[in-house]
């Protein structure tokens, strides 16, 4: 596998913590400890837009593409909804005086990470608040939907994933998962397994059909594993770290493939914070406190 650094987005003037895809190919949106909220286009490299200033940081950031709308959860100060097309704040919504740790969009329901411990459920239409669920008694890091099993799971720091029913909200399982915060969730693209990482440095796969019993726990990283992003085609993922490193994993056996760090391709220099692989040329971006958004070309 080669791997070459190919641009550098600089615009932001704090650390960047958070990147989504606009739903594009190479498109894709950014939100970061500036507030700034900035629009990119990897086929005009470094010619981000500034769409919305949040006033206070943000971690993370949710597209509504049928609706044409940004969540924007701002720490300590709530939900903004942006409206992409006038590029103006059309409302805004004080749920909580934590930070926002996730936001995940399914159907008309918007679920939503609270550094409290709650998980919040939002009613899309009418913008308002549906159900709150205490899960942990810390934060609450990471919510993944799986849409084959109608599931959603959680991570929390109280070190431990939540299985939940994704129509009922019933809490079906609740595993002790790792020694230290769960930081990032997610389903891999068939439904088959659950991907957790977290403060520990640790890697875990766990096997859906089978209760989410432990599969692969992979010391993967040196310090905080911060996101999970899978390529494309689904046959690699990324892992990103505050080690300063990304990885890239063979999803069939989860072994390594490569290391992107600053020693052998000038990658960051601080913490790397989130990763999106997009299908804009296998492009893979990912952003840290560094206050940069560095595009990688991936070659198999």
């Amino acid at each position: 596998m080669n791997v070459r650094k190919i641009d550098t987005f600089s615009g932001h003037r704090d650390s960047v913590y958070t990147i989504i895809s606009d739903h594009t190919p190479s498109g894709f949106f950014s939100a970061g400890g500036d507030g700034f909220i900035i629009h990119w286009d990897l086929s005009k490299p470094d010619m981000g837009k500034l769409v919305a200033q949040a006033g206070v940081s943000a971690y993370t950031l949710a597209h509504d593409e049928q609706r044409g709308q940004l969540w924007i959860g701002q720490n300590f100060e709530g939900i903004q909804l942006l409206d992409l097309k006038s590029k103006q704040i059309i409302n805004t919504l004080q749920i909580t005086q934590s930070a926002i740790f996730d936001i995940q969009l399914f159907n008309d329901k918007a679920l939503i990470a609270l550094g409290d411990g709650v998980i919040v459920v939002m009613d899309i239409p009418s913008f308002s608040v549906q159900k709150h669920i205490k899960v942990a008694s810390k934060s609450v890091r990471s919510i993944a939907i799986n849409v084959k099993t109608g599931e959603f799971a959680v991570g929390d720091s109280d070190h431990n994933i939540h299985i939940f029913e994704l129509e009922t909200f019933r809490l079906k399982q609740t595993i002790r998962s790792h020694t230290n915060s769960v930081f990032s969730i997610c389903y891999t693209p068939d439904g088959t397994k659950l991907i957790t990482t977290g403060r520990d440095a640790h890697l875990k796969v766990w096997d859906v059909a089978n209760a989410y019993q432990l599969l692969h726990n992979i010391p993967a990283h040196l310090y905080s594993i911060n996101h999970i992003a899978f390529s494309p085609d689904a046959t690699l993922f990324a892992t990103c770290s505050m080690d300063k490193s990304i990885k890239i994993w063979d999803v069939a056996s989860f072994k390594l493939v490569k290391v992107i760090d600053r020693a052998r391709h000038a990658g960051h220099a601080t913490s790397v914070n989130k990763l999106l692989w997009t299908p804009y040329k296998t492009e893979l971006v990912s952003c840290s406190d560094d206050r940069q958004i560095s595009i990688w070309e991936i070659e198999k």
